[in-house]
């Protein structure tokens, strides 16, 4: 034992008093500085010589023209991967189910020296090393192996795909993949973006153009969101494909390293990597740079051209030429002599003739058939909007059809229907035939159809009142189809998109394109199942025979989306009992509150008895059995009645039957 005044006594003191003292510093150190490490922000512009250092090249991969290209063109088995030089933290330890998140950019381009060849594209990647065993080149994008069945381990890519291998189910040869360790993508999508109106546009990768793409890693959500667009383009407010499940922890580690891998075999096509930018702390990656970035196009052949073969291009080009006049002319002989041979009015059109416009006369309406006049387009052809000489405006519907009988057939049935007379039926002025095109004219509806003033957020929503005189309408104009003419007509396609509103915002029944004429009392023949789904009466589904009570059934629809405004189905709800509208006012009478079903839009608008009376109705007319659906005489009788829905016969009124 040392004394107390021992001179190594004194030292061990002196020494256990400085570690006491730097205790804090170390504290302060693992608890301050250390998190601020793990913070990754970068953002290269353009990649030179000196991005080697930041930059971990591996294989064929290199720098080369302000770009990292990751495949070279002399070996026709290449593969290359480019690496950002540290690991980034995706765990906070090994067995945390919590995952870190970052964004990333960049841009890429893809040209196949051939352009008919396929070639394999390139992917970003999510990898615990930067030289991932098994992996191999062509079709494997030179991370993954041939293995029958992969093993689990921490690999993770979005594959930017320019050839399609049906033995692993690619969908096309130009397509985006979540990829979990596997060359069999987890998720795919057309390569393209959604505009600001929702239509998909698609982006062809392998033509070399540069290309943006955007991925967001939520690691708290597993979530995977891709984005891609044409560089000089805003990023698109949609994702192209969504990748959400928490399988995606399997697939990371405590760190894992990102960049990009691509190979090739016999088809050389150079994958380049042009800008990145990436942030982990939570924010956005930084914008990229995008002026100034090469561009690469296919290059033509340089080879000289002998004088025997520039004699026979020219030879060539000469029969070519004349070939072509020949086919031109002929085509000019067929299109304009043969068509107005077509124009000939034929012996069974003499007895429509009083209805019949030229097609000059319809072309000059139109402007030519112009896309600026162009009013719709719907499974039988294209509505466009016509001003007649005489000032009055039309609606001209042009449909094709295949055979001359069957066109025969069709404007006997036209006609028929041409005859019918009712202020609630838009109008049929007449019809023009050119070779096997039919266009149809009709009054225009200056207000559209019914849906768009209830649906897709209106510029003016429709009143209770408005909607309550549209049904009743309609309901008129149905009743005069079924039993108010001298033949019965089965609309079969009775719809709010079919429902047009005329000047004074009056409700009139459209589009006959599949209606059926039957003698009263004259069993409906069998025939194709036709119309729109969440419209169509069930039995349609096992006895394909339109009736008057499917055409009650498809009515009983339409009052219900108008009362509720909400379509007959909707998939984008989240609950699955929450998509078809029948089985929510249903659900909603059973409970004895079926008033709210209503549209809430237009609540205090309505006595809550006449809105309860009107649901009732449209659940009558939607009963499963069509023998207790009440007739269209009677539906029309109480929407016009003084009383009409609160006083409903007893007898109408729906049953709880599901």
């Amino acid at each position: 034992m040392l004394a107390a005044d021992d001179p190594r006594l004194r030292r061990r003191r002196r020494k256990g008093l400085r570690m006491v003292s730097s205790f804090p510093i170390i504290f302060f150190f693992f608890f301050t500085i250390l998190p601020s490490i793990s913070a990754i922000d970068f953002l290269i512009n353009s990649f030179t010589a000196n991005s080697s250092s930041v930059i971990n090249l591996r294989e064929d991969a290199q720098i080369d023209s302000r770009t990292i290209r990751l495949t070279n063109t002399i070996n026709s088995n290449s593969r290359g991967r480019a690496f950002y030089q540290t690991p980034i933290p995706i765990r906070s330890s090994p067995n945390s189910s919590t995952l870190s998140t970052f964004s990333t950019s960049f841009i890429f381009s893809i040209l196949p020296e051939i352009s008919s060849s396929p070639g394999f594209g390139l992917c970003f990647v999510l990898s615990n090393t930067t030289d991932p065993q098994g992996a191999i080149a062509g079709q494997y994008l030179g991370v993954f192996s041939n293995a029958t069945v992969p093993t689990v381990a921490p690999l993770l890519a979005v594959e930017f795909d320019t050839g399609r291998n049906v033995e692993f189910n690619d969908p096309d040869d130009n397509h985006i993949g979540i990829d979990l360790n596997n060359i069999e993508s987890a998720k795919t999508a057309t390569a393209g973006y959604y505009n600001s109106s929702g239509g998909f546009v698609e982006i062809i990768m392998r033509s070399g153009q540069n290309i943006r793409a955007w991925i967001e890693f939520d690691g708290t959500e597993f979530e995977i969101n891709v984005t891609i667009a044409p560089i000089g383009m805003s990023r698109p407010s949609m994702p192209l494909l969504t990748f959400k499940d928490p399988v995606i922890a399997n697939y990371v580690s405590t760190e894992m390293f990102v960049g990009f891998s691509a190979s090739i075999t016999t088809w050389i096509g150079p994958s380049r990597i042009l800008a990145w930018s990436f942030n982990n702390d939570g924010g956005i990656s930084r914008d990229i740079n995008t002026t100034d970035l090469p561009v690469f196009r296919p290059q033509p052949s340089s080879s000289a051209l002998s004088r025997g073969a520039t004699a026979g291009i020219i030879v060539g080009s000469v029969l070519f030429f004349l070939l072509t006049c020949l086919i031109l002319g002929y085509w000019i002989w067929k299109k304009f002599i043969q068509e107005e041979k077509k124009e000939e009015i034929e012996d069974w059109e003499l007895e429509y003739w009083p209805h019949r416009f030229s097609y000059e006369e319809l072309s000059q309406a139109t402007n030519g058939f112009s896309n600026d006049e162009l009013l719709g387009v719907g499974g039988f052809g294209k509505v466009y909007k016509g001003t007649l000489a005489n000032n009055v405006e039309v609606a001209v519907k042009c449909v094709n059809h295949d055979s001359k009988q069957g066109m025969k057939e069709f404007m006997a049935e036209i006609s028929s229907m041409g005859r019918l007379q009712h202020k609630n039926l838009v109008q049929l002025r007449g019809w023009c035939r050119k070779g096997n095109e039919l266009m149809l004219v009709y009054d225009f509806m200056p207000n559209g159809c019914l849906s768009r003033w209830i649906f897709d957020k209106p510029q003016q929503v429709m009143g209770w009142e408005g909607r309550r005189r549209v049904l009743s309408d309609v309901a008129e104009g149905l009743n005069y189809l079924h039993h108010g003419w001298d033949q019965m007509v089965i609309h079969r396609d009775i719809k709010s998109s079919n429902i047009l509103l005329d000047g004074e915002t009056r409700g009139r029944l459209g589009d006959f394109g599949l209606a059926k004429l039957y003698t009263h009392g004259e069993v409906p023949t069998t025939t194709r199942v036709v119309g729109t789904l969440g419209y169509l009466a069930p039995e349609l589904a096992t006895v394909a025979t339109p009736t008057a009570a499917s055409d009650v059934y498809s009515f009983g629809v339409v009052i219900l989306e108008v009362a509720c405004g909400r379509r007959p189905v909707d998939v984008t709800v989240e609950r699955e009992e929450d998509v078809v509208l029948i089985d929510i006012v249903r659900k909603k009478y059973s409970e004895g509150k079926i008033w709210e079903a209503a549209d809430k839009r237009i609540k205090g608008e309505f006595p809550p008895e006449e809105m309860e009376g009107m649901l009732k109705l449209g659940l009558a007319c939607c009963h499963p059995d069509p023998l207790r659906r009440p007739t269209m005489r009677e539906v029309a009788a109480i929407l016009l009645g003084e009383n009409a829905v609160a006083g409903m016969p007893q007898e109408l009124k729906t049953e709880n039957d599901g």
